[in-house]
C-alpha cells in the first residue's frame, strides 16, 4: 500500500487546476522512519505552529475547526467568494489528511464526524461538478488559482462492493432501517464514481423483496437495465444498432468512449446534405453526451 502526495497539472483549457498524484512513499514501511522525524512528525502536520520565519502554519486540527465554524453542515454556501474559500480549506484538509494517513498512529478525525465528512465532501464534489460545466470565458473570470483535489477524493472513497454489502444489510434489516439506506446516500454523493450510478443503485433498492438474493439479482438487475438503456439511445438517436451495439462493446473493452476516428461516425444516422454541417455536428455531439453518461453509468459493473 502506498501514500501518496499531490502534484498539481494546469488544464491549458482553462485556468482551472485539478490535482493529480504520484506515487510518494511505502504507506506502513516510511511511515516511522522519513516522516516520524522531528521535523516530520504527525503532531506537527496535526497541530498548528510557526515557521523559522514566525509564519503562523495551521495545522490539521485547526483547519477542521475552521471548517466547522465557517461553514455549518446545516447551512448552504451562498456567493461564488464563499464557495472558492470553502475549495481551498477543503483541498487543504484533503492535502494533510493523505499526509496524515500514513502514520500509524493517526486516528481519524476526532472533531468532525464519519458523515459529517461524508457531507462536506459532497459539497465538495457538487462544486467541482458545477465549475467543470462552467463555459472557458466563465472558467477564466472566476478561477485563476482553484485547485480540486478530485485524485485524493478517489484514493479513499468507497466503491461499489461496500455500496452492495450495505445494501445486503439494509436487505437483512426487511428494508426498514432507513439508518443503513441514509449511509448508502451518503456514501454515493462522497464519491465521484459511484454518482453517475446512483439512479441505478436506487433502482434496484427500491424493488427489492424478501426472496431478493443481493448479489445475484444485482447483476441482473445492471444487465437488464443496461440492455433497455441502450436500446432507447439507439432508438432516440436513430442510431444504426449494429454498429452501436459493436461500439459500446469496444468502448468497455477499451474502458473509454472514443469520440475521434471513424468508429463513432458509422454509427450516426444518415443525414440529408441539405441539412448542414452545423446539423450533423449537433446532432454527433449530442450522441456523444448519451453514450458518456451511459458509459459513466455502468463501466465497473459488469
Amino acid at each position: 500500500m502506498f501514500c501518496q502526495a499531490a502534484a498539481i497539472i494546469l488544464l491549458p483549457s482553462s485556468k482551472v487546476k485539478y490535482a493529480m498524484t504520484f506515487l510518494f512513499l511505502p504507506q506502513r514501511l516510511q511511515s516511522s522512519r522519513a516522516l516520524n522525524t522531528p521535523s516530520r512528525s504527525l503532531v506537527r502536520y496535526s497541530s498548528t505552529y510557526e515557521d523559522e520565519h514566525g509564519k503562523h502554519i495551521e495545522g490539521y486540527n485547526e483547519l477542521l475547526t475552521r471548517l466547522v465554524n465557517e461553514f455549518p453542515i446545516s447551512s448552504q454556501i451562498v456567493g461564488e467568494d464563499n464557495e472558492k474559500e470553502f475549495i481551498k480549506l477543503f483541498g487543504r484538509i484533503l492535502k494533510l489528511r493523505n499526509i496524515l494517513r500514513c502514520f500509524d498512529d493517526f486516528e481519524g478525525d476526532n472533531s468532525v464526524s464519519v458523515r459529517d465528512l461524508q457531507d462536506y465532501q459532497s459539497v465538495y464534489i457538487d462544486l467541482y461538478q458545477d465549475y467543470a460545466k462552467k463555459s472557458d470565458i466563465e472558467k477564466e473570470r472566476i478561477n485563476d488559482d482553484i485547485v480540486f483535489e478530485i485524485e485524493l477524493i478517489k484514493q479513499v472513497e468507497v466503491n461499489i462492493d461496500y455500496i452492495l454489502m450495505l445494501v445486503s444489510k439494509y436487505h437483512e434489516s426487511n428494508c426498514e432501517d432507513k439508518t443503513i439506506l441514509a449511509d448508502i446516500n451518503k456514501s454515493i454523493d462522497a464519491s465521484v464514481e459511484l454518482r453517475s450510478k446512483k439512479a441505478l443503485i436506487e433502482g434496484f433498492v427500491a424493488q427489492m423483496t424478501v426472496k431478493t438474493d443481493v448479489e445475484k439479482d444485482w447483476k441482473d438487475f445492471v444487465k437488464k437495465q443496461k440492455e433497455q438503456d441502450l436500446e432507447t439511445i439507439i432508438k432516440d438517436e436513430k442510431l444504426k444498432h449494429d454498429e452501436a451495439q459493436k461500439f459500446i462493446e469496444n468502448s468497455f473493452r477499451d474502458g473509454e468512449i472514443k469520440t475521434t476516428g471513424t468508429d463513432l461516425d458509422k454509427i450516426l444516422p444518415p443525414m440529408s446534405r441539405f441539412s448542414g454541417g452545423s446539423n450533423r455536428t449537433l446532432k454527433k455531439q449530442t450522441v456523444i453526451d448519451k453514450l458518456k453518461s451511459f458509459f459513466e453509468k455502468y463501466f465497473g459493473l459488469i
